[in-house]
């Protein structure tokens, strides 16, 4: 059940800003770093996304980002990602923050999507920063460069480098303008992604928490719910139309 508060809120608002993680793409499916199967056990996930493990060993970097990759093409955006598609056409001004790498957002129908940790659709020269999507594999070669010779890496963020200024700078624009903030399928402990909702409610927005377990959101957050937010978020959208 949607408590009515949330609801008579949302109707009001004019800015909503969502931040998105892990929770709503595991509902579609999509494993975390922790839960890799077979070769991958092995493997701590700092061993394998940090520049360092690229540069000592970029094939086995390469293999893994393409078997993450193949799992991600075979997956598809769960109600979740569509009911946040809806809210986008719905709100005045609607801003989406993802944590997440796998571009489910904008294959649901996203279109103002704000990716913190990169997308790993996308790769990026070591060495002139230019972005491509071509769909790299490595099929015994050698490991992909660019066209200035330099190494293709997947373009998202590793354990130790910092995020895309643009989009941090976006996020927090978004978070400090905004009236109405969700919080979805994140546990709130990597910063600072996880000082946005912080940041929404000291600028005096209506926060709203949906995930399965309390975060540190929780404690100040106006309204937390316990849920999936493939359930939760069509039942919102459902009830504001």
């Amino acid at each position: 059940m949607i408590p009515l508060e949330l609801i008579e809120q949302a109707k009001t608002a004019q800015v909503v800003t969502v931040l998105t993680g892990a929770g709503i793409s595991a509902e579609s499916g999509v494993p975390t770093f922790r839960g890799e199967n077979g070769l991958w056990k092995k493997f701590r996930p700092q061993e394998l996304a940090n520049f360092d493990a690229f540069m000592r060993n970029p094939e086995l970097v390469w293999e893994w980002y393409n078997y993450r990759r193949k799992i991600i093409e075979e997956i598809s955006p769960n109600s979740g990602h569509f009911a946040l598609v809806e809210m986008e056409s719905y709100f005045p001004q609607f801003n989406l923050i993802t944590q997440n790498v796998d571009g489910l957002h904008q294959r649901a129908g996203s279109r103002n999507v704000v990716e913190l940790h990169g997308n790993i659709g996308r790769n990026r020269c070591v060495k002139c920063n230019r972005i491509s999507t071509e769909n790299l594999s490595l099929n015994g070669q050698k490991v992909p460069t660019c066209e200035c010779g330099g190494l293709l890496r997947p373009d998202v963020v590793w354990f130790g480098e910092l995020l895309p200024e643009d989009a941090i700078q976006k996020a927090f624009q978004a978070s400090k303008s905004c009236d109405f903030f969700f919080s979805i399928g994140t546990s709130a402990v990597v910063y600072p992604a996880a000082s946005l909702p912080e940041i929404a409610k000291q600028n005096g927005a209506f926060v709203v928490e949906i995930n399965l377990e309390p975060t540190p959101i929780t404690s100040f957050a106006d309204i937390s719910i316990r849920g999936k937010s493939g359930i939760v978020l069509p039942q919102i959208v459902k009830a504001l139309t």
